[in-house]
């Protein structure tokens, strides 16, 4: 076999960078979780003041510093021996409620990765793996994940790119937030939007669970509700609004799902879709956000689908055309994309 090295050695520099990425995400869960982060964002630091700040092991500490370094995720002055964080860095690393937060994402991603074995199975079989089926950082770190995005876009560009339903959700109407999770979609709509009324519903109990405790503690009783119920058979309606956020991609029968959409919603209602950010075809989607997309929805989207009845997995960069046709054969007349963000697109479809 003929090796051109130029193109072997570019091969090995990926692969180094590879490498060190996944060891890096269990290196920043563990940051967020013992507190290193939120330590360091107070200044520069030496590893033994580190420790003492945060209850750690020096040892520890010090050569966990050390690949902070090395990766780019914390800076190093060796004329002080100190470790600090760039404001951007302590922006991406300390705030869970900011408009970016890197450790939710590593969290999601380890706990998908903890299902390797099932997964390998699943590759060979063809059979599915639920959602519920996985870590319960799955869980937490999906949430941790996708919250920033919401928090920045949702109440403040999302809604209001759709036609004439910020000013009914000011004026109250009912909404139903499909695929919740634990709620964040939800009670982030519900704080801005008092005079209205939500439901969220999940196929998941415990994130249910999850979700009704999270509403409680932001004193949102009795204008926020959540059912265990799969997008298929949520009811209430009819509604003024129902968002899936997200969601859409990981259900196992997409086309029932947007029927029962069409069921549910007012005849003057709206379907508010948000999807990952794809293009048309695979080759618009060789980039970085389509590598993560492409390998979460192996490890999550497409195995969860494939578990579910119906047996159809859109995969997480199915893009736009697929999910107009979905509309479409729903029985919705309109569709069209209203927002997108370099992580999501966000599709309007009325009847």
């Amino acid at each position: 076999m003929a090796v051109n090295e130029a193109r072997l050695m570019e091969f090995v520099h990926r692969f180094v960078g590879d490498l060190g990425a996944a060891m890096a995400a269990g290196h920043i869960v563990l940051g967020d979780r013992l507190g290193l982060y939120r330590a360091m964002a107070a200044g520069p630091l030496l590893p033994q003041e580190l420790a003492e700040r945060t209850g750690t092991a020096p040892r520890y500490v010090e050569e966990w510093l050390k690949g902070q370094a090395a990766g780019g995720y914390a800076e190093y002055d060796p004329a002080t021996g100190r470790y600090f964080l760039t404001e951007e860095q302590a922006f991406a690393l300390t705030d869970p409620d900011g408009a970016v937060f890197v450790p939710g994402a590593f969290q999601l991603a380890l706990g998908a990765l903890k299902a390797e074995p099932e997964i390998t199975r699943a590759f060979r079989t063809g059979e599915g793996l639920g959602w519920h089926q996985h870590d319960t950082d799955v869980f937490a770190g999906c949430e941790r994940f996708f919250r920033p995005g919401y928090s920045a876009n949702l109440v403040a560009a999302w809604l209001p790119a759709l036609d004439g339903v910020t000013a009914k959700l000011t004026r109250g109407i009912r909404v139903a937030d499909l695929g919740c999770g634990h709620g964040a979609s939800t009670t982030l709509m519900a704080q801005a939007f008092p005079n209205s009324s939500f439901t969220g519903s999940d196929y998941h109990g415990d994130s249910i669970d999850q979700a009704r405790k999270r509403a409680d503690g932001l004193g949102l009783n009795g204008r926020v509700g959540f059912q265990v119920s799969s997008a298929q058979g949520f009811d209430g309606g009819p509604y003024d609004l129902v968002t899936t956020l997200d969601a859409l991609h990981d259900m196992g029968d997409p086309l029932s799902a947007a029927k029962r959409v069409r069921e549910q919603l007012a005849d003057d209602g709206t379907w508010m879709i948000v999807e990952p950010a794809a293009g048309a075809s695979v080759a618009d989607n060789l980039n970085p956000v389509g590598r993560v997309y492409y390998g979460f929805s192996a490890f999550l989207c497409v195995p969860n689908a494939l578990s579910q009845e119906g047996g159809y997995a859109l995969g997480a960069q199915a893009g736009e055309e697929p999910v107009r046709q979905l509309a479409v054969d729903a029985g919705f007349t309109r569709f069209r994309r209203v927002a997108e963000t370099p992580f999501n697109i966000v599709y309007e479809a009325r009847p």
